[in-house]
């Protein structure tokens, strides 16, 4: 051996050590700092528009139209005389893709229980599925529902940036107002992909 091969071997070595020490070379089965198994998110689904959207646990299931804004920049609501049609917001994520998609839907409609009627019966856990065009099924699980006032509406935790494909299913809810002809409050369940 040369003295230049001598003097990387030694180098090399040194430089390994150093990245163990470092633990930025772990075994490929590390469980991660804290002995837990290490999770990863589910990737992100291609993207495929939604057709149905199926809830388990409220027995609601509903085909999806798409939706866009009204006039004055709120999200189009499906038609008030089908409170059992359900809608996705067409100019955000579609269910499976990395962000929040969102469904919308009546609580009621022309004396009617709507399709979200009783979304906020929905708990932690509970399953939504979402039927694609692609003929793929997005699941996820609600991680919580929230009821907010209409003049409060959190836009940011509704319609932000996620890391990850998240849903969101929104209705109307709380108290009716005759003089508005409208709820007061939303409703609001939030769920992950599995």
């Amino acid at each position: 051996m040369t003295a230049r091969r001598h003097a990387v071997i030694p180098a090399a070595a040194l430089l390994i050590a150093g990245l163990l020490a470092a633990g930025l070379l772990l075994p490929s089965g590390d469980d991660g700092p804290t002995g837990q198994p290490v999770t990863a998110p589910p990737p992100a689904m291609s993207a495929t528009a939604p057709a149905e959207v199926r809830i388990p646990a409220l027995g609601a299931r509903s085909t999806l139209i798409p939706l866009g804004l009204n006039p004055d920049g709120t999200a189009e609501v499906p038609p008030l005389d089908q409170p059992l049609q359900a809608g996705w917001y067409k100019h955000g994520p579609a269910p499976g893709d990395t962000g929040p998609a969102v469904l919308l839907g009546h609580v009621d409609g022309h004396g009617r229980p709507g399709i979200f009627h009783d979304l906020a019966k929905l708990k932690s856990g509970d399953r939504v599925e979402v039927a694609r065009y692609d003929n793929s099924t997005a699941t996820f699980t609600i991680s919580r529902v929230d009821r907010v006032p209409k003049d409060r509406f959190p836009t940011g935790s509704v319609y932000g940036e996620t890391t990850t494909p998240q849903l969101r299913l929104i209705t109307c809810g709380g108290v009716f107002d005759p003089a508005t002809g409208d709820y007061r409050d939303n409703v609001i369940a939030y769920a992950d992909l599995v």
